[in-house]
C-alpha cells in the first residue's frame, strides 16, 4: 500500500473528518456462545501514561486496538467516562496503513491522517479501498487532570501490521449453481478458540452480499443447536432444522463444512439434533478427501498449458497441439479450451483470429475443424471454466458475450461495464461463479471483479464490478492462480516498468512476484490451481520455478510465443 506520510500535515486542514465503520446485520444465535479468551497474544497495549497529551492519548487509543482481550478494556482507559461505557468495538474495522500523522489544531483537536487501506464489516468481509486518506479529528477533554478521548468512532482503527498479525483469512465455502465445486468466499476472524464456532455461524449466516446471488448455500435454514467443539483434530458440528433434508443435500452441507473447517481441524464430525449424520459410503468422521471432487481448485491431470506461436497452437510440451490449429491453418491470435471434468479430456476449443480490421471467434471440438460463430471489430481473448462447456469473451469493449461449446453466442447482462471503460480482457474464475476484468477506465488501467449470475429466467448477468487492486495500473493481463486470488500483470505507482503480482479475490494480500530471470517485461500471464505460473516475454514463453523465471525446458532456449492459457 502507498505511503503518504509526507502530503499528511498539509492536507489535514482540507480535509473533512470522517470514519468509515461498516455495518452488518448481527451474528446467529446459539445456545452456549462462544468467548474470545482473556488473554493477550503478541505485543500488550499500554494503559495510558499520567500527564500524557492529548496527542499520546490518541496514539495509544490507536495502538490498544490491537488487542486480542474482549471488549478491548485498554482502549476504554484512554476514553471519558460516557464513551468508555456506549463505544462499540465490534461495529467493524477500519484499516490503515502503518505511517500516519497526528496534529494537534487551533482548537485544541488531535486529527490522524492516514492512508485508507480497507474495511471490513461485521461478518468478516474485507473491502479494499480506493486511494484515499483517511482523516478524523478527536476530541478530548480533561478528566480529572487527565487528557481523555471524548468521540471514538463506533468500531476499532487498526493499523496494518497489526490486522495482520491479529487476524486470520478463512474461506467459507459455498456451492455454485451446477453444485459441482464449492466456492471460496473470504472472511477475516481474529485469531482465538471461537474460530470453529464464528466460523459456522458465518456460513449458516450466508455469503457475502456480493457473492450471493451467484451461489447457492445447502445450509440455508440450519441453525446450530450449541458451540462447535474442537478435540484434537476433529471438530463436532451439530446442526437442528435439517430434519427434512434430502440426501444430496446432506452431501452438499457436508462438503461445504468440511471445506470450512479445513484449515482447523483433519476431520469433522457433523451431526442433526444430536445423531449423527447418515450418508452411505461417508465416513463417521469427514475429511476433505472424501469431498474432493467439490474442490474449487481442481485441475485435470492432462490440462497443461497451451501457448500461440505464430498463430499455431502449441502444448508447454514443445509439441504442437493436434488438428489444423496445432498446424497453424487460421492464424490464432488467441485461444481457450474446456476439459471434460469426469475423464479430464480437452473437448472443446475456442480462438480469435484478426482480418482486414476484424476479429473473429471460432469454435469446435479440440483437435478438430474450427468453424466462424462471432464477429466484431474487437474481441477479447475467450476463457473457459471448469463447471461448464462455454467461453466467454466481449466483443467490441463492451459486450459481454458467452459462447456455448455446442450453441449460438448469447449475451450477458453487464449493467455497470459501460460506466466503468472498456473491457480489455475477460478471465472466468474456475469455479465459473467470478470473473476478472482489466477495464480501461477514465483513471488507467484498472483490474476489476464482478460476480456471475444465473437464473431460470432472464439471460445471465454479471454484476458488481468492484476495484480489488486501486494502487495498481498499466494493468496488461490476469489470470486465476487459484478461486480465491489472481496473478496479476501491471505496473504501480512508484515503478516503471509492468511485472507480476498476486491479490486476494477481495484485494487483500497485495504482494509482488520475482522477475528473476525474465528477459524483458511480461506481456501475457496464464495460471491454473496447483499448476506453475506462465508468462510471455520478449515473444518468448518462461515458467516460474522456485523464485526465478525458467525455460520450458531446463537448460534449453527459450520456445517463442505468446497468449498463454491453461485449459479448464
Amino acid at each position: 500500500m502507498t505511503s503518504r506520510a509526507g502530503v499528511l500535515v498539509l492536507l489535514l486542514l482540507l480535509l473533512s473528518a470522517c470514519s468509515i465503520v461498516p455495518s452488518s446485520s448481527a451474528p446467529v444465535q446459539i445456545t452456549e456462545a462462544p468467548t474470545r479468551p482473556d488473554g493477550d497474544v503478541g505485543i500488550d497495549p499500554l494503559p495510558p501514561e499520567p500527564g500524557a497529551s492529548p496527542e499520546e492519548i490518541v496514539r495509544g487509543f490507536l495502538d490498544a486496538a490491537a488487542s486480542e482481550v474482549r471488549g478491548h478494556p485498554v482502549a476504554r482507559e484512554h476514553l471519558a467516562p460516557g464513551p468508555a461505557v456506549s463505544w462499540s468495538d465490534d461495529a467493524g474495522i477500519t484499516v490503515l496503513g502503518q505511517d500516519y500523522a497526528t496534529v494537534t489544531t487551533d482548537a485544541g483537536t488531535v486529527v490522524v491522517t492516514a492512508t485508507l487501506v480497507g474495511a471490513v464489516d461485521q461478518r468478516g468481509v474485507f473491502t479494499v479501498a480506493p486511494q484515499d486518506l483517511f482523516t478524523r479529528e478527536f476530541t478530548l477533554q480533561e478528566v480529572d487532570g487527565e487528557w481523555r478521548i471524548a468521540n471514538p468512532p463506533d468500531g476499532l482503527l487498526i493499523l496494518e501490521p497489526d490486522f495482520e498479525r491479529l487476524y486470520d483469512r478463512r474461506d467459507l465455502y459455498f456451492l455454485d449453481p451446477t453444485n459441482q465445486r464449492v466456492v471460496p468466499d473470504p472472511r477475516y476472524l481474529i485469531n482465538g478458540e471461537a474460530q470453529p464456532t464464528v466460523l459456522v455461524e458465518r456460513l449458516l449466516d450466508g455469503p457475502s452480499s456480493v457473492l450471493s446471488a451467484g451461489v447457492r448455500n445447502a445450509l440455508s435454514g440450519a441453525a446450530l443447536r450449541s458451540t462447535v467443539t474442537l478435540t484434537g483434530q476433529t471438530v463436532t458440528v451439530d446442526l437442528t432444522g435439517l430434519a427434512d433434508a434430502s440426501p444430496a443435500q446432506r452431501s452438499e452441507l457436508s462438503a461445504q463444512l468440511v471445506w470450512t473447517l479445513r484449515p482447523l481441524a483433519r476431520t469433522v464430525e457433523i451431526r442433526v439434533d444430536g445423531e449423527l449424520l447418515g450418508l452411505d459410503g461417508v465416513p463417521m468422521l469427514q475429511t476433505v478427501e472424501d469431498w474432493a471432487s467439490f474442490g474449487s481448485d481442481a485441475v485435470p491431470v492432462d490440462a497443461v498449458g497451451h501457448y500461440l506461436d505464430g498463430g499455431a497452437l502449441r502444448t508447454v510440451d514443445d509439441a504442437p497441439a493436434p488438428g489444423p490449429a496445432g498446424a497453424g491453418a487460421y492464424g490464432l491470435t488467441s485461444a481457450a479450451v474446456t476439459v471434460d471434468s469426469r475423464t479430464g479430456e480437452l473437448t472443446a476449443m475456442a480462438g480469435t483470429v484478426a482480418r482486414d480490421g476484424q476479429a473473429t471467434l471460432l469454435s469446435g471440438r479440440y483437435g478438430g475443424e474450427l468453424a466462424p460463430v462471432l464477429t466484431g471489430a474487437s474481441l477479447t481473448a475467450p476463457t473457459t471454466a471448469a463447471t461448464r462447456p462455454e467461453f466467454w469473451l466481449v466483443r467490441d469493449g463492451g459486450a459481454v458475450v458467452r459462447v456455448p461449446a455446442e450453441g449460438a453466442p448469447q449475451a450477458v447482462n453487464a449493467p455497470t461495464l459501460a460506466g466503468l471503460g472498456r473491457a480489455q480482457v475477460l478471465q472466468l474464475s474456475p469455479d465459473g461463479v467470478r470473473a476478472a476484468v482489466v477495464i480501461e477506465t477514465s483513471q488507467g488501467v484498472r483490474l476489476f471483479v464482478g460476480t456471475i449470475v444465473r437464473s431460470e429466467e432472464g439471460p445471465v448477468a454479471l454484476r458488481d464490478l468492484r476495484e480489488v487492486a486501486p494502487t495498481l495500473s498499466q494493468v496488461v493481463d490476469v489470470a486465476w492462480r487459484t478461486a480465491g486470488s489472481l496473478m496479476v500483470l501491471a505496473g504501480d505507482a512508484g515503478q516503471d516498468g509492468i511485472a507480476p503480482y498476486v491479490v486476494g479475490v477481495d484485494g487483500w494480500g497485495l504482494s509482488d512476484m520475482a522477475t528473476a530471470g525474465l528477459p524483458s517485461q511480461p506481456t501475457g500471464v496464464a495460471a491454473a490451481p496447483g499448476r506453475s505460473p506462465l508468462v510471455s516475454a520478449g515473444g518468448t514463453i518462461w515458467q516460474l520455478a522456485g523464485g526465478t523465471w525458467v525455460t520450458l525446458v531446463r537448460g534449453q532456449q527459450p520456445v517463442p510465443g505468446i497468449e498463454p492459457f491453461y485449459p479448464l
